[in-house]
């Protein structure tokens, strides 16, 4: 990798002072007595007193306890139980979108959301969502490669904060703060499967606290799962009208294609270390590993369906892709006080995912009857390397209420993004004609492999510097005033600030607010990502290509070097404390986003393909690439109220949560000149793609839970009500014929618990009531075997029923 000049300044500038962090340990004591609010945070804010009750930002804290009542075992989707805010699909048959899925937060991309873990930063994954699920485009942070048994609380801040943290932070951010105690631990067995009957899911896992030497802990924590596949397929039937059968229809009756979540075996560890070396100077440290290991399903080929080769598969075949996804992440730093007592926080930050697509039980129908069935279709990696100072210090100003907190600090951060190739039989065309002597469809079925020129190593590096201001102003005022500039070594820089407020009119009464700007710096993925597959239009197959944005082809028809996405962020909020015990934040919020990232629709025009028959490859049917081609506007509000009551022996602790918010689309760039040249009639942009923007995930969300405590038991209720989403077909605004609204949902989660010495017992049972999303249009349905659509907000399993044994010392 190439380095920026001003890396050797960084590097020298970090190996001469010692470093200081806050530890991720210190208000364990007050959440585990669940006092939330008065928990110190460390997200969206560098002073150290912090609380969820005193932030001048909306954040979240979630604890394990309430992670865990969610009943499920993947971090995301808890979140997602958890926050009204976080939106968590389970989208099928969308390639690798199915093993790594997607996160939104306040209706956002899925990339707009930064992840951290113990305030550093998290690496994304190396897929990029190419398909039509939320986020299409986006490569967000794998969020269940954490696992649950590792994590003391998370915080979500719901406020842009690229002034403080940089690129990604324009929704918000999540702090995942890990267990770090030198004592104590847990491990539980958990099982459950959907009331279908399928769906089986069975975990261990545990945790482990040791002391090292008298002023030293490591905390460790693991989990293994294995989960079966779900299916919600059906039989395929007949069109309305049609009376006669087509040869290549499934037999009636029969279910052959698979539909619901794939087939997963993860394994995830974590560590957790401090080590006080003398009165002055600690070191830290943490890492975490997972693999999963994820089985997902394509579309059923017919015995006598031109694709299949009935000497191979005399009755079809229902091609699968297996994703091997491996994360690889650690930290290690030094944190202490300077002689001039400032507080110093140095660290190095590795990151790694790997992911690899196999093919199983398909075939390469170019190939003929010699075609192999298995194919290693190639891989993705991304890596990061981040190197931070971070220098804060309080100082006694006369005339403020409190010390000036200052904060200042450096970043270097070097990524990585490598595209291998698959082998030769996953992507060759070996000229094998279909009946009728047209072309067969090139590579194995269901995921062609990477060609070696779509394979390549790309790099960059950014170097940044921001600086911190916090103070009370009054016993009443508090302002925060922060700035960011950074420079990247592919598209430029940028600078971004915040200033954020909150006035306390009583200790019942607190008006806050934040204006800000941001940024989203473009993915290496986005601009370097390329893959040809085939696509089917008109019965005829043709190699769709996604163009790096620099390949000349992709100049040619108007693609130009991405910029970063730039926000302005105006939040505005009401938080009360009316009576004892009751907590209500009030937050209205809007989000303006300019020249946001995303993936063209295919051209595919007669025109298009001419000039890239000519220019290209003969073989080319059509193009895309990722554009700065469009602006957004997002209006929303959050509310959250907590109360606990206490009822003689026992308490009632209530939760209720909802968030509205609103995206339109602001402006869409016209077509670059060089495209309307080949086609004057062309769409980069269409309404299939602005209807997954602004109508594709709910408009909003409410939460209302309650959590009973009696003497050794525990009772948990939850009820859900998602709100309406639509899904759009077709770039002709004259026909909306296959548009559809899905009416709100409602879930009900249940569960009850009792302690026995240091045990603990669980019976729960997510969507209690069996409830399932509107079925889709049949015209949508691929003849009726796809009942449901993939961007329902809680997926399409029915009620899960599950039971966890846990030992807790």
């Amino acid at each position: 990798m190439k380095r920026h000049p001003l890396t050797f300044g960084l590097l020298i500038a970090l190996a001469s002072v010692p470093a200081f962090a806050q530890s991720p340990d210190e208000t364990q004591e007050q959440e585990a007595q669940g006092d939330s609010l008065e928990t110190v945070v460390v997200t969206g804010t560098r002073t150290s007193t912090r609380t969820v009750a005193s932030s001048p930002s909306p954040i979240d804290v979630i604890t394990p306890a309430a992670l865990e009542a969610t009943g499920t075992t993947e971090l995301a989707t808890a979140l997602s139980r958890a926050l009204p805010s976080l939106n968590f699909p389970r989208p099928a048959i969308t390639d690798g979108t199915d093993a790594v899925r997607p996160a939104q937060l306040r209706g956002l991309a899925p990339d707009q959301v930064l992840v951290l873990v113990n305030g550093k930063r998290r690496h994304t994954t190396a897929l990029i969502n190419l398909n039509g699920s939320q986020g299409r485009g986006s490569s967000p942070v794998d969020l269940n490669a954490i696992p649950i048994s590792a994590i003391q609380r998370v915080e979500v801040l719901r406020d842009g904060a690229s002034a403080q943290y940089g690129s990604d932070a324009i929704a918000g951010v999540v702090n995942i703060v890990l267990k770090g105690s030198d004592s104590g631990g847990s491990i539980a067995l958990t099982g459950g499967q959907y009331s279908a009957g399928d769906g089986r899911t069975a975990q261990l896992s545990g945790d482990v606290g040791i002391k090292l030497g008298e002023n030293g802990a490591l905390h460790l924590a693991a989990e293994a799962r294995d989960q079966d596949q779900t299916d919600r397929a059906r039989p395929y039937v007949l069109a309305p009208g049609v009376t006669v059968r087509p040869s290549t229809a499934p037999p009636p009756g029969v279910v052959v294609q698979r539909y619901g979540d794939p087939e997963v075996r993860q394994y995830a560890f974590s560590a957790n270390a401090d080590l006080q070396i003398n009165d002055a100077l600690s070191f830290y440290g943490f890492a975490n590993a997972s693999r999963r290991d994820a089985l997902s399903n394509g579309f059923f080929r017919t015995a006598l369906d031109t694709r299949n080769i009935q000497a191979i598969y005399p009755d079809g075949f229902l091609p699968q892709i297996r994703n091997i996804a491996e994360d690889r992440a650690f930290v290690v730093g030094l944190r202490g006080m300077t002689v001039l007592e400032w507080d110093v926080d140095l660290s190095y930050n590795y990151g790694r995912n790997d992911l690899s697509f196999g093919v199983e039980n398909s075939l390469n129908r170019s190939l003929g009857p010699t075609s192999p069935t298995q194919f290693d279709a190639g891989a993705l990696q991304i890596t990061q390397h981040v190197l931070n100072l971070d220098v804060t210090r309080g100082f006694n100003v006369d005339w403020l209420a409190s010390a000036l907190n200052v904060a200042w600090g450096l970043e270097w951060r070097g990524e990585g993004f490598q595209q291998g190739a698959g082998e030769l039989s996953s992507y060759v065309n070996g000229g094998v004609l279909l009946p009728g002597g047209t072309p067969a469809p090139s590579g194995s079925q269901v995921f062609p492999g990477f060609r070696p020129d779509d394979a390549g190593d790309f790099d960059r590096e950014s170097f940044a510097a921001y600086l911190d201001l916090e103070a009370n102003v009054t016993d009443k005022f508090n302002l925060g005033l922060a700035v960011r500039s950074e420079e990247y070594s592919d598209f430029g820089s940028t600078t971004s600030g915040k200033v954020s407020a909150r006035y306390d009119f009583s200790d019942a009464v607190a008006l806050r607010g934040t204006v800000s700007t941001g940024f989203r710096a473009p993915s290496l993925q986005q601009q370097f990502f390329r893959s040809t597959a085939t696509n089917f239009i008109g019965g005829v197959p043709f190699d769709i290509r996604t163009f790096r944005v620099n390949d000349p082809a992709a100049v040619a028809l108007g693609a130009e070097p991405l910029k970063a996405e730039e926000s302005k962020n105006l939040s505005l909020g009401l938080v009360l404390k009316p009576v004892d015990n009751l907590y209500v934040t009030i937050d209205a919020y809007r989000i303006d986003i300019d020249d946001r990232i995303m993936l063209s629709e295919n051209l595919t025009s007669t025109a298009v393909r001419n000039f890239l028959n000519a220019t290209v490859d003969p073989a080319l049917g059509g193009g895309r690439y990722f554009t700065n081609a469009i602006d957004t506007s997002t209006k929303g509000v959050d509310i959250i109220a907590t109360y606990r009551w206490l009822l003689g022996n026992g308490s009632l602790d209530l939760t209720a949560g909802y968030n509205y918010n609103k995206t339109t689309v602001e402006r869409i760039a016209p077509n670059p000149a060089a495209l309307t040249a080949i086609d004057p009639t062309a769409v980069r942009i269409g309404r299939v793609e602005v209807g997954r923007l602004t109508v594709g995930a709910p408009r909003d969300k409410f939460q209302f839970g309650g959590l009973y405590t009696l003497g050794n038991w525990k009772f948990g209720a939850n009820a859900t009500r998602y709100g309406e989403f639509s899904v759009l077909f077709g770039n002709n605004p004259a026909d909306t014929s296959r548009d559809q609204t899905f009416d709100p949902q409602w879930t009900l989660d249940l569960s009850g618990s009792y302690s026995l010495g240091n045990w603990d017992f669980t019976l729960g049972a997510d969507n209690v009531l069996d409830e399932y999303p509107d079925e889709v249009l049949f015209a949508n349905s691929t003849n009726g075997q796809l009942p449901y659509s993939a961007s329902s907000p809680n997926g399409f399993n029915g009620a899960y029923l599950y039971g966890r044994i846990g030992y807790k010392w």
